[in-house]
């Protein structure tokens, strides 16, 4: 832990301490989830700090350990290259941005059951429909990882040949796709919030880069502008001769 970047180290904590904490007061009757997990925009439980609080909250030891072991591999590698507030940006953002999607998705699977309620009934109704854990903003670590570290070569358990990043979050994202097409009895892992968590990570990297670019053919085009003062003060921060030279 002494070894992690600052956020990746604070997300790990608080998970950690949330996890128990909610562990403990189920034993006193008090459920965190209900305030602070996902829940469908039209039930009497939703409140707006959901889209961001649920991706603290892990249903048992098994959901968090995954998570958080995800986060310590992966998000050590984004920090470094990003920094720690644009690694956080980023991180809350796919955790959000997975949240939408959910919304979005049992907006679409509940369309009869929506038709058939209203008001209070409705409100009740959409009560049992939550969804808690950081696999969003995960899946866009792993995007991330794959996008900036595309040719390392990764094992996985069971897989006695090394998978390149880019191969495993491409295989990662068809399982979740196919996964959540299938719709199979009993399955109550929200497939599509992690497909969201890669998409809004996604979106965010292609933002980032495209004002990388802006700004850079901006500030081309600013230089060119004043080719006649060749000697400007811009001059000072580039080699006259080669480093090599010596």
């Amino acid at each position: 832990m002494r070894n992690l970047p600052y956020i990746t180290k604070q997300i790990l904590t608080i998970n950690i301490v949330v996890w128990l904490l909610d562990s403990f007061l189920l034993r006193s009757g008090v459920d965190l989830s209900r305030y602070l997990g996902l829940h469908f925009v039209t039930a009497s439980q939703f409140y707006f700090w959901q889209p961001f609080t649920y991706m603290f909250m892990h249903a048992n030891l098994q959901h968090i350990f995954f998570n958080m072991f995800a986060v310590f591999m992966f998000a050590p590698s984004l920090e470094n290259a990003w920094g720690s507030k644009k690694f956080l940006t980023y991180y809350l953002i796919s955790g959000v941005g997975a949240a939408i999607v959910q919304e979005i998705t049992w907006a679409f699977s509940l369309q009869n059951e929506l038709a058939m309620f209203s008001g209070e009934a409705l409100a009740h109704f959409t009560n049992q429909f939550i969804t808690i854990g950081a696999s969003g903003a995960v899946f866009g670590i792993l995007f991330a990882f794959g996008w900036l570290f595309p040719n390392v070569e990764m094992f996985i358990m069971f897989i006695p040949i090394p998978i390149r990043a880019r191969t495993l979050v491409i295989g990662y994202a068809v399982i979740e796709l196919l996964a959540g097409i299938s719709n199979r009895a009993g399955d109550n892992v929200a497939h599509f919030a992690h497909l969201g968590g890669m998409l809004f990570g996604w979106l965010v990297i292609l933002w980032w880069k495209y004002s990388w670019r802006l700004k850079s053919k901006n500030s081309f085009r600013f230089n060119q502008e004043d080719d006649d003062d060749r000697d400007g003060r811009f001059s000072n921060y580039h080699y006259r001769r080669n480093i090599d030279d010596d």
